[in-house]
């Protein structure tokens, strides 16, 4: 196979493995009825002036299924963590008691649960959305190859090695979804 296709069947692979890798964290701040520090991701806080992300100004903790723990690096900041953790519409709770900010998840209801799943089926869709224009992406190059001397099978092999890709890493977005799915509605 031509060098200039392997170059674009690896450039492939890395753009896909990113689309993964960002559907995978996506999906990871869909709660699941568990406390997880990852829920707090979308969270900013104004720091000095500046919107920073929650896990740069304390530390996130989960002592057990149903309770999240923010402490901040400096004490002042409790009262903008916790209006920022309001403001960010999350569905949480903040208790501030001086030192930190406690959070108790409420158990979902099968209503939530289902709002959640469909969450989670836009986010998979999105994800299959971004590997399907990678692969539209790359094929365009490859294409362009011709008129640098490259035969047309050669092409048409490259097209085929990058909608193999495409496939398996339509599969691995399916089972990312379905492994959420399955934690959203276990009880």
């Amino acid at each position: 196979m031509n060098d200039l296709i392997k170059k674009q069947i690896n450039d492939a692979k890395g753009l896909m493995d990113k689309a993964i890798e960002h559907t995978d964290s996506e999906l990871a701040k869909i709660r699941a009825g568990k406390a997880m520090p990852a829920m707090l991701d979308g969270v900013t806080v104004e720091y000095y002036g500046a919107p920073t992300p929650l896990a740069q100004i304390g530390s996130i903790n989960s002592p057990d299924a149903r309770t999240l723990i923010v402490q901040p690096w400096e004490k002042n900041l409790l009262s903008k963590i916790e209006k920022a953790i309001i403001d960010s519409n999350i569905g949480l709770n903040p208790q501030n008691d001086g030192s930190v900010i406690r959070m108790n998840v409420p158990p979902l209801t099968e209503e939530r649960r289902r709002d959640l799943v469909k969450k989670v089926k836009e986010e998979a869709e999105r994800g299959k959305v971004a590997v399907r224009n990678v692969r539209k992406d790359i094929n365009g190059k490859i294409q362009r190859l011709k008129s640098e001397g490259v035969s047309e099978d050669e092409i048409k092999g490259g097209e085929g090695e990058i909608q193999k890709l495409t496939d398996s890493n339509i599969v691995r977005v399916d089972k990312l979804a379905e492994a959420k799915e399955k934690d959203i509605m276990t009880i």
